[in-house]
C-alpha cells in the first residue's frame, strides 16, 4: 500500500464515511449468511446472545472491509467503482482507517468469545486475518485465482454462526461453507467481465485481465456447473428438505442457463450492449445465494412446525 497514490488533502470526515469503511453492502451478505447459520444450528442460544453474536460478526466483517480499504487505497483511487471510497477520496486518512479496522477487529473477536464461545471467536479472528492478509495483501495482487482462494473468507460467516451455537463444526456447516465458496468465483468473475477496464488500470490480475474475457466465461460456466451439486447436497442434510431442494433446483436451472448464455456471448456483441447480460448474471448470482439461504430458513420454520412430510429427505 502506497500512501503517495492517495489523495492527501484530508477533509473532515463524517460518521457516514466511517460507516462506508465497513463496506455495508458486503456486510449485509455477511450478516444474512451468518444469521442463517446461527438459526439453523442445533441447540439453543439466548435471544440477546444471538443478536449480539450476529452484530459482532457484522462488526468483524466491517473491520475486514476497513483494513482492506486501508491497504488497497492506492489501487482504489485508480478504479471508477472505488475511487470515491473514504480513503482514496481523502475523507479519512489511511492511518485512521487502519486503526479503526484494528480496534473493531479486536473488539468483535473478544466480545464474541465472551457472549458465545471462544471457538466462534477464533473463527472470526481467522476470517479477518484470511481476508486482510491472505487475500488483500497477498493473493489479490499476485494471482488471477485470487478470488477462488480468497473467496474462503466470505464463506466463513455461516460457519461462525453455526459454531456460535454449537461450539463445533459439522457436515452441515461445511456444506454451507462449500456453497458460498463455490458461488464466489462466478459471482465476482461476472463483475470483472464488465469492470475489466478498472482492474486493468489498477493492474489487479483478475482472470479477465490475465486470461481474457472468453477464458473467464468458460471458468464461470465450469464453476457454475460444479456449484449445482454442491448446493443441492444441502437438501439431504438435517437442515435441508423438500422445500430447499425445490428452490435449489429452480435456482440452479436459472444459474446454469445464465452461465451458458455468458459462455456463448460474442465479445463484440457484449461490448455493444454495454455488457447487459453480464450485469444481469451478476444480479442473478445475488438472488441465487439469497434464495438458497432463504430456503434453509424455510426448512427451519417447517421443522419447527413439525411438518413430517419433509422428514424422508433428511439423511443426517
Amino acid at each position: 500500500m502506497s500512501d503517495t497514490a492517495v489523495n492527501t488533502d484530508i477533509r473532515p470526515s463524517r460518521v457516514g464515511d466511517y460507516f462506508a469503511l465497513l463496506k455495508p453492502r458486503v456486510m449485509s451478505l455477511v450478516v444474512f449468511t451468518a444469521a442463517i447459520g446461527l438459526l439453523v444450528a442445533p441447540g439453543s442460544i439466548a435471544p440477546l446472545n444471538a443478536f449480539a453474536a450476529i452484530l459482532l460478526i457484522a462488526i468483524g466483517g466491517g473491520a475486514s472491509g476497513a483494513l482492506n480499504m486501508w491497504w488497497d487505497a492506492d489501487i482504489d483511487i485508480l478504479m471508477r467503482r472505488t475511487a470515491n471510497r473514504p480513503v482514496p477520496a481523502g475523507r479519512i486518512s489511511p492511518v485512521a482507517a487502519r486503526n479503526f479496522g484494528l480496534v473493531l477487529s479486536l473488539l468483535s473477536v473478544g466480545l464474541l468469545g465472551l457472549v458465545t464461545n471462544w471457538a466462534a471467536a477464533a473463527m472470526l479472528g481467522f476470517t479477518i486475518f484470511f481476508y486482510v492478509v491472505i487475500y488483500t495483501m497477498w493473493l489479490k495482487r499476485s494471482t488471477p485465482w485470487n478470488i477462488v482462494i480468497g473467496g474462503a473468507s466470505g464463506a466463513f460467516p455461516p460457519v461462525i454462526g453455526w459454531v456460535a451455537v454449537t461450539g463445533s463444526i459439522s457436515f452441515e456447516a461445511v456444506a454451507m461453507f462449500g456453497l458460498v465458496f463455490m458461488w464466489t468465483p462466478p459471482h465476482f468473475w461476472a463483475l470483472s467481465l464488465f469492470m475489466n477496464d478498472d482492474y486493468s488500470r489498477a493492474k489487479v490480475p483478475m482472470l479477465t485481465v490475465t486470461h481474457g474475457r472468453p477464458a473467464t466465461r468458460r471458468q464461470i460456466l465450469a464453476y457454475t456447473v460444479l456449484l449445482a451439486p454442491t448446493s443441492l447436497a444441502l437438501a439431504f442434510t438435517s437442515i435441508g428438505g423438500l422445500v430447499y431442494l425445490a428452490i435449489a433446483l429452480w435456482l440452479n436451472i436459472l444459474f446454469v442457463k445464465g452461465a451458458i448464455a455468458l459462455w456463448r456471448r460474442d465479445e463484440d456483441a457484449a461490448k455493444r450492449s454495454d455488457y447487459k447480460a453480464e450485469k444481469k448474471f451478476f444480479r442473478l448470482s445475488l438472488l441465487y445465494l439469497f434464495g438458497l439461504f432463504v430456503g434453509l430458513l424455510a426448512e427451519l420454520t417447517l421443522h419447527q412446525l413439525g411438518v413430517p412430510a419433509l422428514e424422508w429427505l433428511v439423511l443426517i
